[in-house]
């Protein structure tokens, strides 16, 4: 049985999360030199983000370099609880990206990642985009990482990563399939330290393959013109869809 959207990124991987990406060698600091690129090139003189789906916050860390007032959102306690022990002065919300309000504007709001991906409804990614629309000040810019298109997508693919890192030795296997609309990935971990011995866990993810037609058209809900970035040399894999309020 998939994992329920809010235990997604919950309990025990959120333990091991950025110790497997950082050991495989996943540049937040490139991708987030990119999203500023793409941001200051539509709004020279932004200086307040939201980052939607924030995770544990290693893109906001990067991004508090840059801007002068960063907050985020996620709908993972332990995720949140993570990046709070990072950036002890950041605000950090806990809400859906389906259906959020923030007490304030910002002059970008971002959701990186492929956070969107976990939405599984078109109305949902509706509503999402038009809440990120609300959170945004006049000239204020949208940049979303989306997942994998349904031409893109590659049923029965297998991932695999075995890293060592401070004292961790990281074992996950992943498997892809197509189920409808949606890609299922199964994931197993492994982990063992010295003190804590070897555990295991598992969890499936379940992700909706949009088009890009239902983005733009989410965009275009949302009072947003829709454009394409797709950065040579990217980093990510995935393009980003950007939108500028009037």
């Amino acid at each position: 049985m998939p994992t329920p959207m809010s235990e997604v990124f919950q309990h025990d991987v959120a333990g091991v999360y950025d110790l497997l990406y950082r050991a495989r060698g996943k540049d937040y600091q490139a991708e987030c030199d990119t999203v500023i690129d793409i941001v200051r090139s539509r709004n020279p003189s932004a200086q307040s983000l939201l980052d939607v789906g924030c995770g544990t916050g290693v893109h906001l860390a990067h991004f508090a370099a840059d801007f002068g007032h960063v907050e985020g959102i996620d709908l993972s306690e332990d995720m949140l609880a993570l990046a709070a022990a990072r950036l002890p002065a950041v605000p950090l919300h806990r809400g859906d990206i389906a259906d959020f309000t923030v007490d304030r504007t910002f002059d970008v709001v971002t959701s990186l990642f492929t956070v969107v991906g976990y939405l599984s409804t078109v109305e949902q990614l509706n509503s999402a985009l038009r809440c990120m629309a609300r959170a945004l000040a006049p000239g204020g810019v949208l940049l979303v990482e989306p997942w994998w298109f349904p031409e893109t997508f590659l049923p029965g693919f297998v991932s695999k990563n075995l890293v060592e890192i401070d004292g961790y030795t990281i074992a996950r296997v992943s498997h892809s399939r197509l189920e409808g609309d949606f890609s299922v990935v199964d994931m197993h971990y492994l982990v063992a330290d010295e003190r804590g011995g070897v555990r295991h866990f598992d969890e499936t993810h379940r992700l909706r393959l949009y088009t890009q037609e239902q983005y733009e058209e989410a965009f275009r809900l949302a009072g947003l013109k829709f454009e394409i970035e797709a950065p040579e040399g990217g980093h990510t894999g995935h393009p980003y869809f950007v939108g500028v309020r009037a």
